[in-house]
């Protein structure tokens, strides 16, 4: 194989958001037909580098070098000229448009073209690469994986020739994984440098030519792939001590149900019934799109069942969500954590407060500088960087905003938890703190666990629901070996006894 070209120099690159340092004297090299992975633990700067050279940010010093020239990349706009596309963390998509006017947005080829032609191109070309949409959806209607592939779509289209993907598979399930990384490959063989940013070991260690780790702002060490022989290497190296993804799930004692669905149905749900008791983690696993999202949204008091009944800590749907109460009822972990979970423009106590203020506030007055001691505390409790409630929440990177968003539920001291991809976008050492607190809350707790990851799916419930096509195809315990060797079917729509 011939010498690689760097097509991207990154020399120097500092930059400072007020008391946080997210980069310090960084430099890098990327290079053409190569995809290398950027690590590092959550506030490490992955992010904020990959933003410096999509022009989303001006660095404070250093040069960005492409193909050898020096080049001032003052917008989004100088970096799409310059062939640099970029597939962020939080999605960019316009929520009222179609799936093809999004990918098309920006990058119109001539002065008109017609909404059939531009469907028809974008489904030829998420059909060449593998990534299943319908050109004609509203991307409001959408799932958040579905929203990535659009995502991924629009940097397909403007045939970008240096990619960065900022977890990309944060919300894909395994079979939708390994058709992106195919994507990828075939990308870096026709000559395309990629930046993958990840925090999923086994990913980096399968797709990545060459690695760089980032501590504190800064590359700690960089190497080639093939240097790295294990997964617990890699993440000694990132977070520079042992880290073992290992849990010890001992069973609990099985209490009251906190959650009892019969014959949920709404526009998407399909006669829908689960159980739900405390002590346990019953996981929901599926392919985006498949109803996970609207059952959610039912539990959660967000969108109200059409048919069938719901029973939320031994109160009826309607009475439950008519006065809920701040602590020890339902607390919510949404994906969408950017959007939903938390207020980007407001403070973190602010944000602590969203849902915690009946319990910080008199008859008049609220009690902010107690709330302020509080949430203090739960920053350094969960290790949130920076450890500064006065922050904003667009300041955190995305996994040190769940973190925050973690500390903000648990100490409701719920219930009933619904978690929603609570890992995604959180370094091993993260997971590993997340893991923990999610098994230890089921002494109190039932846990709705919804993940698009079967590893984690399996190292943490007691039972699985798999769903496709709005319903549920099995539930089963997670120590059913039988069952569990077929999710990939279940999650296509196969019956569990098919094959039987």
């Amino acid at each position: 194989m011939p010498a690689s070209t760097a097509v991207v120099s990154l020399r120097g690159i500092t930059k400072v958001f007020g008391a946080v340092r997210a980069n310090n004297d960084i430099s890098l090299d990327i290079h053409a037909g190569r995809i290398k992975a950027l690590l590092g633990e959550n506030g490490a700067g992955k992010s904020t580098l990959m933003s410096i050279l999509a022009g989303h940010y001006l660095p404070d010093s250093g040069q960005i070098l492409i193909d050898g020239q020096e080049s001032l990349l003052r917008s989004t706009k100088d970096a799409i000229k310059a062939g640099i596309g970029m597939v962020y963390q939080h999605f960019m998509l316009v929520e009222a448009m179609t799936v093809a006017e999004n990918v098309f947005l920006g990058q119109e080829p001539g002065f008109f073209l017609s909404p059939t032609a531009m469907r028809e191109q974008v489904r030829a070309l998420a059909q060449s690469f593998g990534l299943d949409i319908d050109p004609a959806a509203r991307v409001a209607d959408l799932s958040m994986g579905e929203k990535q592939r659009v995502e991924i779509l629009k940097l397909l289209q403007r045939k970008s020739r240096i990619l960065i993907f900022d977890e990309p598979t944060a919300v894909l399930t395994p079979q939708e994984a390994q058709q992106l990384f195919m994507a990828l490959r075939s990308m870096a063989a026709q000559g395309k440098a990629i930046v993958y940013i990840s925090h999923k070991l086994g990913e980096v260690m399968a797709l990545a030519d060459e690695i760089a780790i980032l501590r504190r702002g800064e590359v700690v060490d960089e190497l080639p792939a093939s240097e790295v022989h294990s997964q617990s290497d890699l993440a000694r190296r990132m977070v520079g001590r042992e880290v073992l993804l290992e849990v010890h799930r001992e069973p609990m004692e099985l209490r009251q149900n906190v959650l009892r669905m019969e014959n949920v149905s709404n526009e998407t749900l399909r006669d829908v019934s689960l159980s739900l008791r405390q002590g346990e983690i019953l996981a929901v696993v599926g392919v985006a799109g498949n109803g996970q999202k609207d059952l959610v949204e039912v539990v959660c008091g967000l969108k109200e069942p059409r048919k069938g009944e719901v029973n939320v800590l031994g109160k009826s749907w309607q009475t439950f969500f008519s006065e809920p109460s701040w602590q020890g009822g339902l607390s919510y972990i949404p994906e969408d954590r950017m959007g939903l979970a938390v207020c980007r423009g407001m403070d973190l106590v602010d944000n602590f407060l969203l849902t915690t203020r009946q319990g910080y506030s008199s008859s008049v007055w609220l009690q902010r500088d107690k709330a302020k001691s509080v949430a203090q505390d739960l920053v350094r409790q969960f290790k949130v960087s920076p450890p500064d409630v006065n922050c904003q929440a667009r300041q955190l990177s995305g996994g040190n905003l769940q973190k925050m968003v973690l500390a903000r539920e648990f100490h409701r001291r719920p219930r009933l938890i619904v978690a929603e991809q609570p890992t995604q976008g959180l370094d091993v050492s993260a997971i590993e703190e997340v893991w923990a607190t999610l098994l230890a809350a089921r002494e109190e707790a039932g846990i709705l666990l919804v993940t698009g990851d079967l590893s984690e799916a399996l190292a943490l419930a007691d039972r699985v629901a798999v769903m496709y096509g709005g319903a549920i195809v099995d539930t089963f315990p997670a120590d059913d070996r039988q069952r569990v060797d077929r999710i990939g079917q279940m999650m296509a729509g196969m019956k569990p006894d098919e094959n039987d």
